[in-house]
């Protein structure tokens, strides 16, 4: 099969690779019908996180069972699935508490930007299609592996309900669905922070009730103007650079919550947010415990998070995939083997 591999930063290339095999029982093999490029994964591609060797990259994906282990008992071979970014099992004392992100067995992807992908825990971490779903509905189902899942695990750890005020800083495939989660989660007032055209629309499309382009002091002022001068009830930081960070800090209201979800390359004030009761919560996103329900929002088509999908290109120019990211011209990259 042929697969993505980082080998340096900004040189991610298209080689073949040794096909996935069952190891364990609990293991699947998927087939790939779509891939894409994270924005995590250009922390790498931009040299900001270390690539010490050649090492296969990816971990969102969607596609149909090839093979299952023997211990394999709620997916079956042609079932079309999606998994989360995140392996589990479902079944430890974690994972019943709904925290499946820190699962006492999780586990990692060996690169889902490939024609095949080992599924560790399979039961626990893939979700079926009751059946093979419409071609249109594939991006929106691709999103739920990672950044629709991750959006809404900000607005949940942020505490977004009916009537909340919410600002959503980043506005990339991330920040614009935790904006697409907000109008769900019933809040009133949802103000996306962009200052990109594309970006700002599908905001809107999302359901985004303010725009704001402004950032650092003029934004946070922004904010406060549409939030009857104090902050936003909840604040989504979807970046996780020290920059994001103090935006998010400087955007929510005394009493307030930040639900944190980017990647974290900054720190917080903690102090600050002490004498302020500023709740913080977040970290990666609980996706098996959120897929039953976003999938049935997707297949119904209540939700259509695969818009910020914006480039689609076959797998073998995964190199161009990721620098039409890392240059802005593509919110988010899907990949088709």
């Amino acid at each position: 099969m042929f697969g993505a591999v980082i080998h340096a930063p900004g040189d991610v290339r298209y080689e073949e690779r040794p096909d996935p095999t069952i190891l364990e029982p609990t293991d699947a093999i998927v087939r790939t019908v779509a891939a894409c490029v994270c924005g995590s994964d250009l922390w790498r591609y931009r040299g900001i996180s270390s690539v010490p060797a050649p090492t296969p990259i990816g971990h969102e994906f969607c596609g149909v069972v090839e093979a299952v282990g023997d211990a394999v008992t709620t997916v079956n071979v042609g079932d079309f699935v999606v998994g989360g970014f995140n392996p589990s099992d479902n079944t430890c004392p974690v994972c019943r508490k709904g925290a499946h992100a820190n699962c006492l067995n999780g586990a990692h992807y060996e690169g889902c930007q490939a024609d095949m992908i080992r599924v560790p825990w399979a039961d626990g971490t893939l979700l079926a299609t009751p059946q093979r779903p419409a071609d249109d509905l594939v991006p929106s189902i691709l999103a739920l592996s990672d950044v629709m899942c991750t959006g809404w695990h900000a607005a949940v750890s942020a505490g977004v309900g009916p009537g909340t005020s919410v600002a959503v800083v980043g506005d990339g495939a991330v920040g614009l669905c935790a904006v697409l989660a907000s109008v769900q989660l019933g809040a009133q007032t949802v103000i996306a922070m962009s200052r990109h055209a594309d970006r700002q629309q599908v905001a809107r499309e999302f359901g985004a009730t303010h725009v704001v382009a402004e950032r650092d002091e003029a934004g946070i002022a922004r904010i406060k103007e549409l939030t009857e001068g104090i902050g936003a009830d909840c604040v989504l930081e979807c970046v996780g650079t020290e920059a994001a960070r103090s935006q998010a800090v400087g955007c929510v209201r005394s009493g307030g919550n930040i639900g944190l979800v980017g990647v974290p390359h900054g720190e917080l004030p903690v102090n600050d947010l002490f004498w302020r009761n500023v709740g913080i919560k977040g970290g990666p996103a609980h996706c098996r415990a959120y897929l039953p329900h976003l999938l049935d929002l997707v297949l119904s088509r209540t939700i259509n998070p695969g818009r910020v999908f914006d480039l689609e290109l076959p797998l073998s120019e995964i190199g161009e995939a990721y620098a039409a990211m890392d240059e802005r011209r593509a919110i988010k990259t899907l990949v088709r083997p």
